[in-house]
Formats: structure tokens, sequence, C-alpha cells
């Protein structure tokens, strides 16, 4: 099945897979925003709504789900506030060994409670200082073991292989294809010297720790959506909670790592990987959107993607980093 199968995926299909599993629907089906996979809220009879997650065929294998799964699982019987996925009936699931992933009609899915929230304040050190708690405990979980089936972040996966998809994949103008050629190339070049300075300890992250997927509740911040769950430098998990200016982004940064350290050792030398690894980020979006511009949710939501502006901004951003990554770290007491 390939990506455009989602176009199947009707209210009634959604409705029809969560009743094989037992429930009684009310027949209220709610899009929620997501476009790498397919998230619905559904009514249940006599009970709180709950959120179902149709993935995106041929992302992740089935092992890949499931580590994520039991990761997510691991994390909330330690009563750190994320949110796993719910236990089905047995003979729903995909295999007899995990019982979080079903499968309707080709389409693999998970069901998890909804939790409500909004967005957090990020400029409140206190709210800082907390994420940094929570963080330091899923990193000392995450440090146990590594990811097996799960990738790992690398300059090659993240920065390489999206580069070369962007070159190969006919959107970039050809007026600009010779600057994001040389560009990415130092770009990448310049990481490479970065990273070979010292060797930094890959562990189990959530992977892609934005604000857009941390809810602020009254009693608690949840991190949610560990979809992107891979190994890599802790402080992946960290730096696109930063913002501002080199004063706010120290403040920031000593509020996390203040609570972070509470459970967790840091390793502050990786503080120096900031900038690289907000580059690769760059680069790799870029490219996810390229890879599923034929997904027709896509050019709906990203009408600018495949336009020569965009590929100029996008080039002259990735200059500021060129720069970016030539000026001194964040310097914290370590």
């Amino acid at each position: 099945m390939d990506q455009h199968e989602y176009a199947r995926l009707s209210p009634d299909l959604v409705l029809d897979a969560v009743e094989s599993l037992g429930y009684v629907c009310d027949m209220r089906v709610l899009a929620l925003n997501s476009y790498e996979n397919r998230v619905y809220q559904v009514g249940i009879e006599g009970s709180t709504p709950i959120i179902v997650k149709f993935y995106r065929p041929s992302r992740w294998s089935d092992e890949q789900i499931l580590e994520e799964h039991r990761f997510s699982q691991a994390l909330q019987d330690l009563e750190i506030p994320v949110i796993a996925p719910l236990a089905l009936p047995i003979q729903a699931a995909t295999t007899p060994t995990d019982n979080t992933l079903a499968d309707y009609k080709g389409f693999r899915f998970a069901l998890y409670p909804r939790k409500g929230g909004h967005a957090p304040e990020l400029d409140n050190l206190d709210t800082l200082l907390t994420l940094g708690q929570h963080l330091g405990q899923i990193h000392a979980c995450g440090k146990m073991l590594a990811f097996e089936a799960r990738p790992t972040l690398t300059i090659d996966s993240f920065g390489y292989q999206c580069r070369s998809y962007v070159l190969e994949s006919g959107f970039l103008p050809s007026s600009l294809t010779e600057s994001y050629t040389t560009l990415t190339a130092h770009l990448l070049e310049k990481i490479e010297t970065i990273y070979a300075l010292k060797s930094f300890a890959d562990i189990r992250l959530h992977g892609d720790c934005h604000p857009g997927n941390i809810l602020s509740h009254p009693e608690s911040l949840f991190i949610v959506d560990l979809d992107d769950a891979r190994n890599g430098p802790a402080i992946q998990d960290i730096w696109m909670l930063l913002s501002g200016d080199m004063e706010q982004k120290r403040a920031q940064l000593s509020s996390i790592l203040e609570g972070y350290k509470e459970f967790c050792e840091f390793d502050y030398s990786e503080i120096r990987l900031i900038e690289s690894l907000r580059t690769l980020r760059l680069i790799h979006y870029a490219a996810w959107l390229a890879r599923r511009w034929e997904d027709p949710a896509f050019p709906k939501a990203f009408p600018w993607f495949n336009t020569e502006r965009y590929w100029a901004e996008h080039i002259l951003e990735l200059r500021e980093q060129l720069a970016e990554l030539d000026l001194p770290s964040i310097r914290l007491q370590g």
C-alpha cells in the first residue's frame, strides 16, 4: 500500500476500525492536525473520546512502531508524563507478543487516551525547568538500552541523503541548483568537522521535541507523539525548546539543564552540536516536503513549498546557518 491509500480513510472506515476492537462509537469523528500520519478523535458511547492514529504506509515497519510503543509504555510505567498507546484485545493485535498495534483493511493503527492541554509557556523559566526534569527522566530511561529497529540520527540520514533527494527530485529551480549544491556541501563538511571533535553518545530520544509536541496541563506538562523516536545525542531533545538571542538561549538552557540533571547526567560538550542539528533539520525538512508532495494533504497545507521563492528563502536560511556554525556555542558551567 502506498501513501495515496490515505484517500480510503473515510469517516466510516475510521469508525469501523475502532469498532473492530470492541468499542461502540457515537459517530463523532474529528480529524486532527497531522500530516505524516492520519490522526482522529473518535467519540465513544458512554465514555470519553479516544485518539486513533493511522500510520503512514511503508514508513515504519511493525517492529519499529512497536519498539516506539514499548519505549512509551516504559516511560509511562515510570510515571513520566508521556502518552502511551492503549492495550488492545490480544486477538486484534498484529503480533502475539505486543498488543498496541492493530490492522484494519491494510491500515495499521493504534489507540491513545485523549489528553487536553495547550501550548507551553516557553518564556517561563519554571516551565523550562519542569520540561528539563521530564527530559532528564526520559533520557535516564533511554540510556538503558538502544533502539535496535529504529534508526539513528546521523549526518548521512538527515544530511547527505536528504541533500541527494532534493537534488534528484526536480523541485529545486535550475537557477538555484548550483547555489544549493555548493552551500550544502560546505555545511555538511563543517558539521562533519564539528562532530569529529568529540565522540557523542547516542541514546533513545523523543526525536522531535518541539513546542507543538508538548501539552501544558494543569497537573503536568505532557510530552506527546514519539513517532519520530530514534537514537541520537541528548541535545536533540533540548535545542528546539530554545529561542531568542544568545542571552535568552543561555538562560533557557540553564533552566532546562537544572531540571534535567536531577535525573540524568548531561554531557556539556553536546551544546556545540546545536547549530549542526538545526542545520540538519532544515535540510531534512525540505526533503521531507519533497518526499511527501504526492500526498494530496501536502500541497493544501504547504502551498508555498513548490515555488522559487521558497527555495531562495531556504538557501538564504542555510547561508545564515553557515555563519552560525562558525560562532561560539552557548557557554554554561558544566
